[in-house]
């Protein structure tokens, strides 16, 4: 009968490790936050968590690691990007009239003009602002969904190759079962085997 350690990580446990550390990854936090994290979660040290991770749980997900990476990577582009749009358009200079050799200091539009020019151009940059905002969350939210679905995949497909393995034990044993069975069918179904002796009476032959 085996006995099960008290510090023993349960599958719970370890799916929490799991989903925890790769948010953390796609997050583009750190491994030992995430540790933190799951350990006051599961009242167990960082180090504690460190050690599971690094020593079983990360080899079961090696393909959620990548997809988190990757997703964190293209975070990080967005922003960059996002980030040099808005500085382009803070640099967006305003036409400059041509100057009046008669009046130098005259100009062909006004400061209301101005103004109206500079409104336009906030509006706009608050609506590209808010457009690339609303698309960052709409992509989150995909990516978050498809990791939950790849982990969830990466589960059940562990999972079944366990039943898979069990299954093929219950068969062996089935298939010794069956064999013992004929075996023993066999020796009791054998032919009794006689001879006649001298006097003409048939005896039974000893096995």
């Amino acid at each position: 009968m085996s006995i099960t350690r008290q510090d023993a990580w349960s599958q719970d446990e370890d799916l929490l490790l799991a989903e925890v550390v790769l948010r953390h990854i796609r997050e583009g936090s750190t491994q030992l936050v995430a540790f933190e994290e799951v350990g006051k979660k599961l009242s167990r040290t960082a180090a504690a968590c460190g050690f599971r991770w690094n020593s079983f749980v990360r080899k079961q997900y090696k393909t959620g690691i990548e997809l988190a990476k990757k997703h964190r990577k293209e975070n990080k582009k967005r922003v960059e990007i996002s980030n040099v749009k808005q500085s382009e358009l803070k640099d967006e200079m305003i036409p400059i009239p041509k100057e009046n050799n008669d009046h130098p200091f005259q100009t062909d539009i006004s400061i209301k003009e101005v103004v109206a020019y500079l409104q336009s151009i906030e509006s706009k940059n608050n609506e590209f602002i808010q457009t690339i905002k609303k698309l960052e969350a709409e992509n989150m939210s995909l990516s978050e969904e498809n990791s939950k679905l790849k982990f969830q995949y990466e589960t059940i497909t562990n999972q079944l190759a366990h039943v898979e393995e069990d299954y093929r034990a219950l068969l062996d044993i089935m298939e010794r079962a069956r064999k013992l069975v004929i075996l023993e069918d066999d020796k009791k179904s054998e032919k009794v085997k006689f001879q006649m002796d001298r006097n003409g009476n048939l005896e039974r032959l000893k096995k």
